[in-house]
């Protein structure tokens, strides 16, 4: 059974509380983000220790491993939107569909060593993208392909709560 496309609309994290995980972002911002990220890699590390990190709940839903390389590619994905932000002024974000990157990257196959290493980098690199954004910097706009705008602020806030949904999604 292959996993079911996550086609939800998740930007209303952006004004009220999430329900299923109970992280409330509407108040980071670039700099509280980066302090945030680097507090769940440590958490996303022991998640990759773990003995069942590669075995599913269910055949419906990813592994603890699945979601782990999932989170390590947002860093990279959040990375370059931000990048492009400060860089353009609107861009448009290149499409990114997550249930692809996960099948094509083969997610479920990789070992957790390597992806431990690869997502405390990456995580590391998106903190420090977005810890160096000045504060006036932080309403500049982006439009993802499905006309959803985003301020550098709201992306920070968007981004976060993927990782820290993803934990409690692994109660990590």
């Amino acid at each position: 059974m292959a996993i079911e496309p996550d086609t939800k609309d998740w930007t209303w994290v952006l004004q009220r509380r999430c329900e299923q995980c109970g992280a409330e972002v509407a108040g980071e911002t670039p700099a509280t983000v980066a302090a945030r990220v680097r507090e769940a890699i440590p958490r996303w590390e022991a998640v990759l220790r773990r003995r069942d990190v590669a075995e599913r709940p269910d055949e419906g839903t990813w592994s603890p491993l699945e979601y782990a390389a999932h989170v390590r590619d947002v860093f990279g994905v959040f990375r370059g939107r931000l990048v492009l932000m400060l860089a353009e002024d609107g861009p448009t974000f290149a499409d990114w569909d997550q249930d692809v990157a996960a099948v094509a990257g083969r997610y479920r196959d990789q070992d957790p060593a390597v992806v431990a290493g690869e997502l405390a980098g990456a995580g590391a690199a998106v903190a420090d993208a977005f810890e160096a954004v000045p504060e006036s910097a932080w309403e500049r706009p982006g439009l993802r392909s499905n006309g959803s705008v985003f301020t550098v602020r709201t992306l920070s806030q968007y981004f976060v709560h993927d990782v820290l949904h993803h934990l409690h999604d692994v109660r990590g």
